[in-house]
Order: structure tokens, then sequence, then C-alpha cells
């Protein structure tokens, strides 16, 4: 009696093993770095919301002066946006006042525990 034996070799089952240790080698790097991609878009985030703050607080005070706030620094932005901005990051200053009604300066927001992740937004002065 002769039956046919089914299954694999141990030649087959050793390189399985060694295709899925490449493939993880190769895959593994870009998962430890999820972080920091989560970190960028939510910078991003915040500064798009900072820049669409601006834009509708200058056109609200614009409109009836006592709607919106004041917007004299890049800081102040901020202030027009609902809930401000979160306790880890910061607003940086690099011209530091917007100055007069209707100038736009570029700011910029950035994570307080890892400055390097940062992103620009316009903030629109306005008295």
């Amino acid at each position: 009696m002769n039956a046919k034996q089914a299954g694999f070799t141990l030649i087959e089952l050793v390189m399985v093993i060694v295709i899925l240790g490449v493939l993880s080698a190769v895959a593994l790097p870009k998962f430890v770095d999820i972080k920091s991609d989560a970190q960028q878009a939510s910078i991003d985030g915040v500064a798009g919301a900072l820049n669409s703050a601006a834009s509708v607080n200058y056109a609200a005070r614009k409109a009836n002066a006592t709607k919106g706030v004041e917007i004299k620094t890049c800081g102040d932005v901020k202030n027009a946006l609902t809930g401000g901005i979160p306790a880890t990051m910061e607003i940086t200053v690099p011209g530091t006042v917007v100055a007069a009604d209707a100038t736009v300066t570029t700011c910029e927001v950035r994570l307080i525990a890892t400055p390097a992740i940062k992103q620009s937004f316009t903030a629109i002065g306005i008295l």
C-alpha cells in the first residue's frame, strides 16, 4: 500500500518564514514613525483652523465692529478660534506684530515638546 503523502516540505516552510521576515523588516520602520506623522497632521489641522479663524474674524469685525476680536499680534489669532489652541502647542511670532488693519502676516504654530514640528498660518490684523 503506497499512500500519497500531502503537506509542505521543510524547505517550503523555511522559505515562507524567510519571506515573512523580509516583509516585516521592510514594513516595520513605516509603522514606527507613525507618531511624527500624526503630530504633523495635528499641527497642519490647527494651522488650517487658525487661517480660517483669522479670515472669518476679519470679515465679521469689518461688517460689525462689535463682533470678533482685535488681532494685533500672531498670538491674538488663537482668541478668534473657538476654544483656542491645544495646550501642547504654541504660536511663535516671527514678525511679532501684525499691526495695522488688513495687514497680513505669516505666523507659526508648533508643538511645545517637539519644536521641529510646526506649520505656518496667516494672521490678518484688525482693530
